[in-house]
């Protein structure tokens, strides 16, 4: 269940999302607070579960990592203890950003970066596809990001 946040909580979510750096002065001057009342609700919703971190969006190739891919993967059970293991050893995969179970043909689809096709297909080869419980592996090959939208598309009316 979504967490009931006023008009000045969306204004220091969404500020937040876009500049995680903000000083909590600065960050009280965007959403028309002072600074004391301010940092009380970045804290309430630290507190909360609605704000769980900060962290730097980076540029993958500036940092040597010029490939994404995407691998699709199907596993031979769903049971619930081979899918907690099977996201156990993807939590100690550093070359998987990001995973999702989903629903439909694939079970899991994993978000990688690489430094370059080699690196990536070492991966898959001696890493992914080996895995216990893995069927079968897709991968897709990222040309080019399109879009880049970390957070969620968080609206503040107009009238608040």
């Amino acid at each position: 269940m979504a967490l009931r946040l006023d008009a000045t909580d969306r204004r220091i979510v969404r500020e937040l999302m876009a500049d995680g750096a903000l000083t909590n002065v600065a960050l009280a001057q965007r959403v028309g607070l002072s600074a004391p009342p301010c940092l009380r609700r970045v804290r309430a919703l630290e507190d909360a579960g609605v704000i769980q971190g900060y962290t730097a969006l980076v540029d993958e190739r500036a940092l040597g990592f010029a490939l994404t891919a995407f691998a699709l993967v199907g596993l031979h059970s769903q049971a619930e203890p081979d899918l907690n293991a099977f996201e156990n050893r993807v939590l100690g995969w550093p070359i998987v950003r990001e995973a999702y179970m989903l629903s439909g043909e694939s079970d899991y689809i994993l978000k990688c970066v690489a430094p370059d096709l080699p690196a990536f297909q070492d991966f898959v080869l001696k890493e992914l596809t080996a895995a216990p419980n893995v069927a079968s592996v897709k991968t897709n090959l990222a040309i080019r990001r399109a879009k880049r939208a970390p957070g969620v598309p968080l609206a503040v009316p107009d009238n608040a």
